[in-house]
């Protein structure tokens, strides 16, 4: 078993911005949580909720807020932003991974007429179709599927088993069934964006699905087709956007969420789980639509008086 690199406490505040109270020279090895610590580990206090767990932490250094009132039992890193200190922190106790660039694994399906940077990574069984462009340092895992149409811009990291540039849902109804609209568009991902595992994005009816820089999404998200989604935005896991819907800039999306389509998002809007936008959003904000859990007797009562108001 490897043995596991240490830093001192001096390091870490240097890289994230933290001002010391205690030994700078003093080191550490592993980064956990508060109940899990050892005497080598560092560990954080990014939510009031956990400080009383910190009493029997038996970590050496924790990272805290300016404006913890420190005592003589730890190291501290005192830090504008706790949470963003520890991520920072993270970096340095990474595991190595089998991420080189340049790499293409050779079981790897790839159009003659895409083009692809020298130096990307693509792993085992991802297929890239028709007409792609992929761009400098992008990853892409295993068993992804780039369809047709896609352009992904430098810095971009897809997890495994995504499928981007997918047919859009798009049918035009008739009395004998359905007639498909093809979909003639493209998919153009910008840089630094980061999308989980298998998540569906679909490529544009006419005109190009657009994913602005550095947005983030979660695993098993679905953005249907023409939708426009804006930079830094980050959606959580299981959501899901429906076609030719415009968001701004900033948009942060809770878990099991939905956002109907053609509609247009301001900038700097957050929706919390489990909500249902249905119409434009014009102010910024926050948006929630949540109905408590509840006993099934409770449920009904409520739908009941919920039905009266509206009388």
């Amino acid at each position: 078993m490897s043995k596991h690199k240490s830093f001192t406490i001096k390091e870490l505040a240097e890289a994230t911005g933290s001002s010391i109270i205690g030994d700078h020279s003093c080191s550490v090895d592993n980064l956990s949580t508060i109940e899990n610590a050892n005497e080598r580990s560092i560990t954080f206090l990014s939510n009031n909720k956990y400080k009383n767990s910190l009493s029997q932490s038996k970590a050496r250094a924790v990272i805290v807020s300016l404006d913890f009132e420190e005592d003589g039992n730890f190291i501290y890193l005192k830090s504008k932003d706790p949470y963003l200190a520890y991520a920072k922190i993270t970096k340095f106790f990474k595991k190595e991974d089998d991420i080189k660039i340049p790499f293409i694994h050779e079981s790897a399906v790839i159009s003659e007429n895409t083009s692809i940077h020298k130096n990307v990574y693509i792993g085992p069984n991802v297929y890239i179709g028709q007409n792609c462009n992929i761009e400098e340092n992008v990853v892409i895992h295993a068993n992804c599927s780039l369809v047709k149409d896609v352009q992904i811009s430098s810095g971009t990291t897809i997890h495994h088993g995504s499928v981007l540039g997918s047919d859009g849902f798009g049918f035009a109804p008739t009395n004998e069934g359905y007639v498909k609209i093809e979909q003639l568009g493209g998919l153009k991902v910008g840089k630094n964006v980061e999308i989980g595992a298998n998540c569906s994005i679909d490529r544009g009816a006419i005109d190009n699905t657009e994913i602005h820089d550095g947005v983030i999404l979660d695993n098993l998200v679905h953005i249907a087709h023409n939708v426009i989604l804006g930079e830094n935005s980050a959606i959580a896991a299981s959501c899901a956007v429906a076609g030719s819907t415009k968001i701004g800039k900033n948009f942060q999306m809770g878990g099991l969420s939905g956002v109907l389509g053609h509609l247009n998002i301001c900038d700097d809007v957050s929706v919390g789980a489990h909500t249902l936008i249905t119409k434009n959003i014009e102010e910024s904000g926050n948006y929630v639509g949540i109905m408590p859990s509840q006993s099934h007797k409770d449920w009904a009562k409520s739908s009941v008086f919920i039905k009266k108001l509206g009388k």
